[in-house]
């Protein structure tokens, strides 16, 4: 092991405080990107990464194509020949609602009980984007083995729909070997993953419209069909009763799983009952002929997000409403597109819909599969660097989530990304008691450590 590996390795080890204390203040600003009302928050997120990136050394810009703005940093190597690693982050954080579910009255005052860091956007994504940080910290004082770029974005958590005009603008200066991507989780803190597949997403509003004003249900009720009636009886019909998708054609692009995928999934450690109780569902529903590792990570699906129709204050209104409405989002897989599924919704509602409603759907956000190769030097790199600081050999699994920046380097830059990540399955994403378990947080910096001096001493 080389002596400036020993030197980073050593850094993080006297530092690792001085990190906490930094991912509470990253985690204190609330840059939720859904809302409005939270853009200065989501921009002083962004600045607070720029001023961390050039107290690293670091030339930075923020550029303000997209919905919400994206930082960039360029750290070169000590050598010039040394390979080039885009480095990528989301500071956006979902919403903390509903804020009395939480443990703690601010969820976005860090808390540290026990193992764990407690608040919103500590998993999803900020502890993810810390380690990034405290390990090039860490490899920038020891001796910096490989160019550093970085994209650190503000609009994941609604889809990233500016991110593409800001690479089209920029596409010189994201250019890189290949892009890490730490925002793709662990199976367990004693089972280092590399994640080699993603699924995809089609968002959806659908809008079914009947009178034009809600009625009185005791003067038309009975003579006029229900929007919101005509909505559930059109939900209800877009799966069997075992939970396959209905739409015409939705499995038509569909890759088929081959035995040696399923044989390698199977080797992924899984408890189901332990999945189940962390939904607190009462039981486990989906298509029977595969497990439920594979519906959650290697099958499409299609789900109602949110549903609105009528009066639903407190108290009584006996009303046919105008509307009804419904959020849905289908998860993609190789090799299906948003646009084939958008096809297949349509077609679905040209048919079943009856005469008595109308509806609009519009298209939200899209989102294609992604599926890399395994084989390749960067992620056997990856591989070695997350056995020597686990001891074992990391896991192979895809993903059920989507990041749509994968898919967007890939399409308009040529890049692959590598896919890890230190949040745990039970960190609460996206729910209240967000958490990142801190042991494996901390081993997750040693890795990328290990990974830097790894991919610098291949390019030697």
């Amino acid at each position: 092991m080389s002596s400036s590996r020993d030197r980073a390795l050593a850094y993080l080890q006297a530092h690792r405080e001085a990190f906490l204390q930094r991912l509470a203040a990253f985690v204190a600003i609330p840059s939720i990107s859904t809302k409005p009302e939270h853009q200065a928050d989501v921009r002083r997120a962004a600045e607070w990464l720029a001023a961390y990136l050039k107290d690293l050394g670091a030339e930075t810009a923020i550029f303000t194509e997209g919905v919400h703005p994206l930082v960039y940093g360029h750290l070169p190597a000590d050598v010039a020949d040394a390979p080039t690693v885009l480095l990528y982050g989301h500071y956006d954080v979902q919403p903390a609602d509903p804020i009395a579910a939480w443990d703690q009255p601010d969820p976005f005052r860090l808390e540290v009980r026990g193992d764990y860091a407690y608040g919103r956007g500590t998993a999803d994504m900020k502890a993810q984007v810390m380690a990034l940080l405290a390990a090039v910290e860490a490899v920038r004082h020891a001796g910096q083995p490989v160019h550093f770029k970085f994209l650190f974005e503000g609009e994941e958590e609604i889809g990233s729909p500016g991110a593409v005009r800001v690479l089209q603008a920029h596409r010189e200066a994201f250019q890189a070997d290949f892009c890490l991507n730490p925002d793709a989780g662990m199976q367990g803190p004693d089972l280092p993953t590399i994640t080699y597949a993603l699924r995809g997403l089609a968002y959806f509003e659908l809008r079914v419209f009947g009178p034009s004003r809600d009625l009185h249900s005791g003067a038309y009720g009975g003579a006029i069909h229900n929007p919101a009636q005509a909505l559930a009886e059109l939900l209800a019909g877009m799966h069997d009763a075992e939970g396959r998708v209905t739409l015409p054609g939705f499995y038509d692009a569909v890759r088929p799983l081959t035995p040696e995928e399923r044989a390698r999934l199977a080797q992924v450690p899984f408890d189901e009952e332990a999945f189940l109780a962390s939904a607190g569902a009462p039981a486990l529903w989906g298509e029977p002929e595969y497990t439920v590792l594979e519906r959650v990570t290697a099958r499409p699906t299609l789900e109602i997000n949110g549903l609105y129709s009528g009066f639903i204050e407190e108290g009584s209104k006996t009303i046919i409403p105008a509307y009804a409405m419904a959020k849905l989002s289908s998860r993609l897989v190789p090799d299906q597109t948003p646009e084939g599924v958008a096809r297949s919704l349509r077609t679905y509602l040209e048919t079943h819909a009856p005469p008595t409603i109308r509806w609009s759907l519009e298209q939200m956000a899209s989102a294609p599969p992604v599926m890399v190769e395994v084989d390749t030097p960067e992620v056997q790199a990856l591989a070695r660097a997350l056995a020597s600081t686990w001891g074992r050999e990391p896991i192979y699994t895809r993903n059920g989530g989507t990041i749509p920046i994968v898919a967007m380097l890939k399409e308009h830059l040529g890049m692959t990304s590598v896919l890890t990540g230190f949040a745990l399955p039970d960190s609460g994403m996206h729910g209240p008691n967000e958490r990142q378990h801190l042991p494996t947080w901390y081993r997750g910096m040693e890795a990328l450590v290990h990974y830097f001096y790894e991919l610098g001493e291949g390019a030697a």
